[in-house]
């Protein structure tokens, strides 16, 4: 083996210069971790900067068996970007341009490397943007975005990476180039394989161009912040807002917990009795927008209902919002070792879920704090665990999502399986369903070199 590793670092010296290509272990550290805090470290870490690259390393590893993990910024959470057992480390770092901005046809050409802000900042230009906005815009990667479906708040409105994503360029597992989609907005011409790989999160192939799907910018936006007496009323709120005809571009929860969190930092003159909040947004034309906000609030205004107001500054509703994206960060502050899923259930499940949380908490004497997209159901579960309570968040955690299959829930609304939870997705996945999706890896990726321990429970 130390002779077949070191006839193959060579060969990848010929393919990398000394400036994208990592084989030190102290530089190569670094890049055996993401935002999971799982840790393993790569054999190596390549930065390619072309298609034909990727190509050429990926054949280069099937001829050796070496295993390869697509990276962008590590920002996931579920272990996708932790390398496997003496695998390299393929980071898209250095793919970052966008190559064209085509505001005719509303739509963008990116490398994977480039970031979604760097993405809205560009579209922007031209009166657009892409919907995908995860919580860690400024830093994650489209082709980390692609790779998990990760979209965050807009989702309720606008969609998903999915519903976002035209077409794509791919290096698949054997080292064949693969386009997928059109640069149109309707194809029926044979299976859908973009919306296949978005969400495979690097196990059929590695990202290497997409073709993203731009809307326009809103003319404006109205940001109202709801609270309530109790979860089951702001659940009632969210199925209430989202059987009106008036979809919000937002609708964000948070419990109990989450609000004391945030509400002396963002300012938020909240009642001791509020127990849940919405912050809800709504967009679209300037000209009768109050309105639209006024109906929606209406359909906010459910029993249990505490107040509903308009936040009448925009640096009111930058600071909501910054309260409510800085959550994640100050729960790990908190508890460094806490657990974060993103499950999801249906709306009207919502209280269910809650409850049943609380009744876990209490049970194993783990503190969780909720938070998340209410509109779709998408609630960040946060266990916030010290260092000697790891077995038992471990059982804990099986009944958190026990709890969500039988809500008829889902395990992951976009963060993913990875490592963290391959080994509950019998729970909803049946065999069949599993035997395929293995068989459509084996095809992608035949000698299964791409993050081949993610996703699927070890045979």
């Amino acid at each position: 083996m130390p002779g077949i590793q070191s006839d193959f670092l060579q060969h990848l010296q010929e393919l990398y210069n000394e400036k994208s290509l990592f084989l030190d272990p102290a530089e190569c550290w670094t890049y055996g971790y993401d935002n999971s805090r799982r840790h393993n470290e790569p054999l190596a870490v390549v930065f390619p900067t072309t298609h034909q690259q990727i190509v050429d390393t990926v054949k280069l590893c099937n001829n050796h068996k070496v295993a390869i993990t697509p990276r962008g910024s590590g920002t996931g959470t579920t272990g996708a970007s932790v390398p496997s057992n003496n695998a390299i480390v393929l980071s898209t770092e250095h793919m970052a341009n966008i190559l064209t901005v085509d505001p005719d046809n509303r739509l963008m050409v990116v490398e994977p490397g480039v970031t979604n802000q760097a993405v809205q900042n560009a579209a922007a230009e031209h009166g657009f943007f892409w919907p995908p906005d995860p919580t860690s815009s400024a830093i994650c990667t489209v082709g980390g975005n692609l790779a998990f479906n990760s979209a965050g708040p807009k989702a309720v409105k606008y969609g998903t990476p999915r519903e976002n994503t035209l077409g794509l360029t791919c290096v698949t597992g054997a080292g064949e180039t693969l386009t997928t989609g059109a640069y149109t907005t309707k194809s029926v011409v044979g299976y859908d394989l973009t919306r296949l790989i978005i969400g495979s999160e690097g196990t059929l192939a590695i990202i290497t161009q997409a073709t993203l799907k731009l809307t326009p910018l809103p003319e404006s936006k109205i940001t109202l912040q709801a609270t309530y007496k109790s979860v089951e009323s702001a659940a009632h709120a969210v199925s209430a807002i989202m059987a009106q005809p008036i979809t919000p571009c937002a609708l964000e929860f948070m419990d109990e917990t989450a609000i004391s969190l945030v509400k002396d930092d963002a300012q938020l003159n909240l009642p001791s009795t509020a127990k849940a909040l919405l912050m809800i947004e709504v967009d679209g034309d300037a000209y009768g927008l109050e309105e639209m906000a006024r109906k929606v609030a209406d359909s906010a205004s459910t029993d249990g209902l505490i107040d509903v107001s308009i936040a009448s500054t925009e640096e009111q509703v930058k600071t909501l919002w910054k309260a409510r994206k800085a959550l994640s960060p100050s729960l790990r502050k908190i508890a460094p070792k806490k657990i974060n899923e993103d499950v999801v259930v249906p709306v009207s499940h919502i209280p269910n879920l809650i409850n049943g949380l609380q009744a876990l908490s209490e049970q194993y004497q783990i503190p969780i704090v909720n938070f998340g997209h209410a509109g779709n159901g998408n609630i960040h579960v946060n266990l916030l665990i010290q260092a000697e309570q790891l077995d038992t968040a471990k059982t804990c955690l099986a009944d958190v999502f026990a709890l969500v299959i039988k809500l008829n829930g889902s395990l992951s609304g976009e963060h993913g399986i990875g490592l963290e939870k391959r080994d509950y997705i019998g729970l909803e996945l049946d065999a069949v369903a599993i035997g395929i999706m293995k068989k459509i890896k084996s095809q992608f990726d035949p000698e299964n070199l791409l993050n081949p321990d993610k996703v699927f429970p070890p045979s």
